[in-house]
């Protein structure tokens, strides 16, 4: 480990080290240190991959957090999504400070704590827009900022060598359905007052244009209401307030009764409701359970599960797996959500047994009924004209993201900031700010953390198919070496088979011959294939099992291991 992370930030010196979230969609999260004070802004999750298999979230390591706990002083948080608090309850028991976040943000992580069977005691502190907190030498300015929830803010550290201002997730969506604002004012207040470094989220840089308000979908949604003959179910993520507040009002215009469908939105529109962001006239809530004493055409259903999450509320309404909605001829299922990348498959597969129960589907890309939460590249070239700052360093993206977001800078500033420094950060990056001006200094170790939250959940037809597979013939595992650089076979391909009837004295003559089919389709590979891990796994599974099937009559689970040495 780097000497760095184990004693104080070098006097004169701020240091920003970026623990996730850069060259990345999610695991949000950044140290910022001055001599022997850090604070900690943002702690989030990632969702895994779909061969991540029995992993249900990865956060960041805190290896650089625990080098240097009693420096960190407090945990600040920009708002309330998952990608940004969802670590929380892994990161608060590793300092002792306050974490200091909005109303609605603090809401949603109470009962995070509480299954986590934390007690933060008076540990969490709420703020407002335009508040500001001292830590050590270090001053935090909340402000407001608009996203695809309430309660959003930027923040601005004054610093003793300058301010430095970080946005968070943010779009500038000028009809907020709260009608709180982006505060345009105070980020051209800091700007006119110079600003040492601005850390701006990249994720829509490579959209054109402006993202369209919340309002854009009222137009969708009407059609809808007034063109469905049977239930409306809408699935859209459980922190999408705003898409949710629309929605009741559509379904009181149109005379449907509302219900929750799913327990991470049965939660979210209570903890809104209680905090007075989202207003249920009375009468028009009912429970899930009175669904079926309701006429279809009187029902809107909101509902998790837009990312075909196998153990959510539409992936059960489905396959016609829920106690109490169930999908007709007449209904229409809306997809209010983009896909986040690597669900694509598991959303097409929900989506196929909607259709088989022959309801509707509609997406985003058949009606307008989703629109983004961060900004476009005209909105990041506004903050970044508003701001005007001396260094510029894009954050929150895959690293193309990142790259495209710096050229967007370097264009705008030309003529507003012509020495504007700009720099391309990765995770781990020690970015140093001190009187001489800043730099990349060094690297401190990053990573992931793979979390198994072993929840109990629904049996699907996937599962049950798997099981069967299993039963009947066994599952035969391959760990194969192969070179990092050029995918070539290193050493001798290990085969192990459980549950798999060999006949006698068969075991060690078809393994030989296994490992020489893993061999020849290596070998016979180009460089291109032998070094994508997915396309190779799923060649070498191919091969395998055409094999065990000759030679033997049986199919059982091939499960092909990749290691790159």
């Amino acid at each position: 480990m780097n000497q760095s992370a184990v004693s104080a930030v070098s006097p004169a010196t701020l240091e920003v080290v970026a623990l996730g979230g850069l060259g990345e969609f999610g695991m949000n999260m950044m140290a910022v240190s001055w001599e022997d004070t850090t604070i900690l802004i943002d702690a989030g999750v990632m969702f895994p991959d779909p061969d991540q298999l029995g992993v249900d979230l990865i956060i960041p390591d805190f290896a650089y957090i625990e080098a240097r706990r009693d420096q960190v002083k407090a945990l600040i948080l920009t708002h309330g999504h998952e990608d940004h608090i969802g670590a929380v309850p892994h990161v608060v028991p590793r300092f002792d400070g306050p974490v200091y976040g909005t109303a609605m943000t603090l809401a949603l992580i109470e009962p995070k704590l509480e299954e986590h069977g934390i007690d933060a005691g008076d540990r969490l502190k709420t703020v407002k827009p335009r508040d500001t907190v001292t830590i050590g030498p270090l001053a935090v300015e909340f402000i407001r900022v608009t996203h695809s929830m309430p309660d959003c803010v930027a923040l601005a550290i004054t610093t003793p060598v300058g301010v430095i201002v970080h946005t968070g997730d943010f779009k500038i969506d000028q009809t907020p359905i709260d009608g709180e604002h982006f505060d345009l004012h105070r980020f051209a207040e800091l700007g006119a007052r110079g600003v040492l470094a601005l850390f701006s989220d990249s994720t829509n840089v490579d959209r054109q244009g402006f993202t369209g308000p919340e309002i854009d979908v009222i137009d969708a949604f009407e059609e809808l209401f007034t063109s469905t003959q049977g239930k409306l179910v809408v699935a859209l993520f459980s922190s999408s307030i705003y898409r949710m507040q629309l929605l009741l009002d559509l379904a009181v215009q149109f005379d449907r009764k509302v219900a929750f469908v799913g327990r991470s939105i049965v939660k979210n529109a209570d903890i809104a409701q209680r905090l007075g962001y989202l207003r249920v006239p009375a009468g028009l809530q009912i429970r899930d359970a009175d669904v079926p004493n309701h006429a279809a055409q009187d029902v809107l259903c909101l509902a998790t599960g837009s990312q075909g999450e196998p153990r959510a509320a539409l992936s059960r309404i489905s396959i016609d797996d829920h106690r109490f909605v169930r999908l007709g001829p007449d209904d229409i299922v809306v997809f209010s959500a983009r896909a986040i990348p690597g669900n694509e498959k598991a959303i097409a597969r929900t989506m196929s047994h909607v259709a088989r129960r022959g309801a509707d589907v509609v997406t985003d890309s058949m009606k307008h009924v989703h629109v983004s939460g961060h900004g476009s590249a005209e909105e990041l070239k506004l903050v970044l004209s508003l701001v005007r700052p001396r260094h510029f360093i894009p954050i929150h993206g895959e690293y193309r993201q990142l790259s495209q977001h710096a050229r967007v800078a370097r264009r705008v500033m030309r003529g507003i900031e012509p020495t504007l420094q700009v720099m391309l950060a990765q995770d781990g990056d020690i970015i140093q700010f001190d009187a001489r001006g800043a730099r990349i200094a060094d690297k401190e170790p990053t990573g992931r953390v793979l979390i198994d939250v072993t929840r109990i959940g629904e049996v699907g037809d996937e599962v049950l198919r798997d099981r069967r597979h299993l039963a009947a013939d066994g599952v035969v595992i391959a760990v194969v070496a192969i070179s990092r650089q050029d995918g070539a076979l290193i050493g001798e391909p290990e085969l192990v088979a459980r549950g798999y009837v060999f006949g006698e004295d068969e075991e060690a003559a078809i393994f030989k011959d296994a490992a020489g089919v893993i061999a020849e389709c290596i070998e016979s590979s180009k460089v291109e294939e032998r070094t994508d891990q997915g396309l190779m796994t799923e060649k070498l599974r191919g091969e395998l099992r055409k094999f065990f099937k000759k030679r033997s009559g049986r199919r059982p689970l091939v499960l092909p291991v990749l290691m790159e040495i």
